[in-house]
């Protein structure tokens, strides 16, 4: 039987002990020594272009901070093409967008998932105005909010040199981590990206290479890789 979508994504549940899932575990242990004198509450995840694995490193990464015993936030500020509710069969009624147009409180909109100390803020109903909604001053008062509750926040976003909403949402944020899948992207995309969120003044933590797949090369593994 094929597995579904939320399956085959969420890697550190469906096979925790994988290689896959202690990269997840590296990443989470790199984000938690970057700052030991003012712990990270809140990471952006971005990318440069579309279908460079953005949602699956947010999921599997607040997923990894969960099995620490951490209160965990997974956020789908992704207004214009949200997937987050989809892949954990939660409601989209309400949501990011529902909270920050004062419609609904965040206590009501959060919802709690399967997985022990991970809970989910889907992005609510479609917005038409998206970036003046993540831009507003409501949504710098809600991050605060939230950073009083929770551990880790992981917002997921679009890509950064698509729409403004990535680095908007950067830029309220602690960090960003940028997704880059090899052998896709180009230089300048990525280049582009860092521009973008430079730009905004966001703290960029580094670069997560995704898709990098071995090669043969004069009888020894090496692996493809995009400079960044």
């Amino acid at each position: 039987m094929q597995r579904s979508i939320s399956e085959r994504i969420l890697i550190m549940e469906r096979n925790p002990y994988s290689t896959v899932s202690e990269a997840y575990r590296l990443l989470r242990t790199n984000l938690e020594f970057c700052s030991p004198d003012h712990p990270l509450k809140s990471v952006v995840i971005t990318s440069s272009v579309a279908q460079e694995g953005r949602t699956t490193t947010a999921i599997n990464l607040a997923v990894a901070f969960a099995h620490k015993e951490l209160n965990v936030l997974l956020i789908d500020a992704d207004l214009r093409n949200p997937v987050i509710h989809k892949l954990f069969n939660k409601h989209n009624r309400g949501g990011l967008t529902t909270v920050l147009a004062k419609q609904s409180s965040i206590a009501d909109m959060v919802q709690d998932t399967s997985i022990a100390n991970l809970s989910v803020l889907t992005a609510g109903p479609i917005s038409p105005n998206p970036s003046e909604m993540l831009s507003a001053i409501r949504m710098t008062e809600l991050m605060e909010e939230l950073k009083a509750v929770y551990d880790m926040i992981i917002l997921d976003t679009p890509p950064v040199s698509h729409v403004t909403d990535a680095a908007v949402v950067a830029a309220k944020s602690d960090g960003v981590l940028l997704v880059a899948s090899a052998g896709k992207v180009k230089k300048q995309a990525i280049l582009k990206a860092k521009a973008a969120l430079n730009h905004v003044q966001a703290n960029l933590l580094g670069v997560v290479l995704n898709d990098v797949k071995p090669k043969r090369s004069k009888g020894r593994n090496t692996y493809e890789a995009v400079e960044s």
